[in-house]
């Protein structure tokens, strides 16, 4: 995909993300909108998946160790075909298959199962160092808050893939500087995060992680990098696409009521368009 069909697919992932969480009333579109460039680098660029073989043996990994933004991950399994996209306005119903938090055994996709903060970069450390051990050829992503980082074992994971030279691991951090109790450098804050993981023997790259040719570029170059995981520092807008949503730390865990829907669905799509 060039840059401008990454841009559209990202549109529709936000537009995903909106649908779902109002039709849920609840959810956190915050952190999914922040994301969503990721997202979709991730699953229509950079990874080897399959959506008509979700399961196959030597797929690429995703662990979303953030998990409530779920509704960007939904948002984005659903436009690249793993399930209809019309499920996400089921989103946090009683019976539906899309859970507030990733579920892996019921969503196709779904890697692992997450939410409980800190614990999902320990999971793609095991993944990693299972394809070692496997002699595998596949990689591992994991998307972390950058809130999420304040909890310890982020770095007890972090050392041990330093440690073991995990390079089929890649840690993404989504530093849009806002947790559910404020800006992160105020609530706890764990700058400098490059330097920190650089402590730990990753290779670290910090870039826009709302701009297509850094993200690019950066996926690129961990690729390259051999002995050694690697670390995406990605500075995003959260609530990025929607004005109104964009750096308001209110919106980390809050749905929009109907006026904002339209507002916001009104926005995406001129932005669309555009």
């Amino acid at each position: 995909m060039d840059n401008k069909e990454l841009m559209e697919t990202a549109n529709e992932v936000r537009k995903g993300i909106v649908t779902a969480t109002y039709h849920a009333k609840s959810g956190h579109p915050g952190g999914s909108l922040s994301a969503a460039d990721l997202y979709t680098y991730l699953y229509f660029e950079e990874m080897n998946i399959d959506p008509k073989d979700p399961k196959k043996e030597g797929r690429d990994r995703f662990v979303l160790s953030k998990g409530h933004t779920a509704p960007g991950f939904y948002s984005t399994l659903a436009n690249r075909g793993f399930f209809p996209v019309k499920d996400l306005e089921t989103l946090r119903h009683t019976g539906s298959y899309l859970q507030g938090h990733p579920d892996m055994k019921h969503i196709p996709g779904v890697d692992m199962s997450s939410g409980s903060l800190g614990q999902g970069l320990s999971a793609a450390v095991g993944m990693a160092l299972a394809g070692k051990m496997d002699n595998k050829d596949y990689r591992v992503y994991c998307l972390c808050g950058d809130g999420e980082i304040q909890e310890g074992q982020i770095w007890e994971a972090s050392m041990f893939a330093g440690f073991r030279k995990l390079d089929n691991l890649v840690v993404i951090v989504d530093n849009n500087n806002l947790q559910i109790d404020g800006p992160i450098d105020e609530v706890c804050s764990p700058y400098p995060i490059d330097k920190k993981f650089e402590a730990f023997n990753f290779h670290v790259i910090n870039i826009n992680g709302n701009d297509f040719d850094e993200i690019r570029s950066a996926f690129k170059e961990a690729r390259a990098t051999k002995g050694m995981p690697t670390a995406i520092i990605a500075k995003t807008v959260k609530g990025k696409g929607v004005s109104f949503m964009e750096n308001q730390v209110g919106w980390h865990g809050k749905a929009p009521n109907e006026e904002e829907y339209h507002q916001a669905m009104d926005e995406l799509s001129k932005g669309g368009a555009a």
